[in-house]
């Protein structure tokens, strides 16, 4: 069967892609838009049939030259927080996807798509995907350009014979190199402790919360291919799934385990957040796992302190190196 992989030199992508070449499934279309950046290097260890770049992908699959295609997993997207240009998300992250949508439904194949945590917002109407994702108000315009096509997704009638969306919670873990600003907290406090000995974070700005102790469900790289693998294992399910761990953890333990990790005692600086980030972060997040655990999915996903030692002892402390 061959698999459409758009985003699949980017972090998730491409270790999705490892695990499915641990499985020995090779026949894997790459899609994504490398150009001048470091994403080629998840790609050096990984065996695949063609490499496609995003802005000329759909023109071919509009010429038939991927008819053959068995199943379309598209991670790729513009995931940045901080993104301003609305019509730059929007043409990525819903009309490329309508147009993938509507590929697998016209050729009959599955359809696996990344969403994001990122729809729920501030958490005001919970982390429940089995809730109407309608009452949901992102925070930011790339959480809201994930919303829109989920909610878009929702009201077809016409629908791929089955389709995944899976809603990512705060993925960490090798291969996000490339990421830059949008990389983790673990990427980027193993590097401050290697330039300064410390790690900086963000003060809070909610009474709630004491400096640090904003929280996330933190959820390692390879379990969220795990769960990828699932759905693709178990074709009886569609819709939306969220992906965390089930655990709200604190940036301060986050930071902690880095240091544990590397055998150092934690020194940790708390700094004024920036002004444009106020008004949209999410202080807290927890994935609400019930809906994933009755499809049947039964691994366990790692806590921050054992991911995290993986993380920084496997790749991080051994130059980089790719999953």
């Amino acid at each position: 069967m061959k698999i459409m992989l758009t985003g699949g030199a980017g972090f998730i992508g491409s270790c999705i892609l490892r695990t499915l070449n641990d499985r020995n499934i090779t026949d894997v279309v790459v899609v994504d838009h490398v150009a001048e950046t470091g994403k080629w290097k998840n790609l050096r260890s990984k065996q695949y049939s063609d490499y496609v770049r995003k802005d000329a992908f759909l023109d071919r699959l509009k010429a038939g030259e991927y008819d053959d295609a068995g199943l379309v997993i598209h991670m790729g997207a513009c995931t940045s927080t901080t993104e301003r240009d609305f019509d730059h998300l929007w043409q990525n992250n819903v009309e490329y996807s309508k147009a993938l949508w509507r590929f697998c439904v016209n050729k009959g194949i599955p359809f696996i798509y990344a969403s994001s945590a990122a729809t729920y917002g501030d958490g005001a109407n919970g982390f429940d995907d089995t809730a109407p994702i309608d009452l949901l108000r992102p925070l930011n315009a790339y959480g809201y350009s994930k919303q829109a096509f989920d909610l878009w997704a929702e009201k077809q009638e016409e629908k791929p014979p089955r389709y995944v969306g899976l809603k990512f919670f705060n993925v960490y873990g090798p291969n996000e190199y490339c990421k830059g600003p949008m990389a983790s907290m673990v990427y980027h406090g193993f590097r401050q402790i290697m330039e300064t000995g410390r790690i900086r974070l963000f003060q809070s700005e909610d009474p709630h919360y004491a400096d640090g102790c904003q929280e996330r469900d933190f959820v390692y790289v390879k379990d969220v291919c795990k769960v990828v693998l699932f759905f693709l294992e178990h074709p009886e399910h569609s819709g939306l799934f969220n992906v965390g761990t089930g655990r709200a953890q604190t940036f301060k333990e986050l930071a902690s385990a880095v240091f544990h990790a590397l055998g150092m005692e934690p020194q940790i600086e708390y700094i004024p957040m920036p002004e444009e980030l106020r008004e949209t972060y999410q202080h807290h997040t927890k994935a609400e796992t019930g809906k994933l655990r009755s499809a049947g999915y039964r691994e366990e996903f790692l806590d921050v302190e054992q991911g995290v030692e993986d993380y920084v002892k496997e790749y991080l402390s051994r130059g980089f190196l790719t999953y």
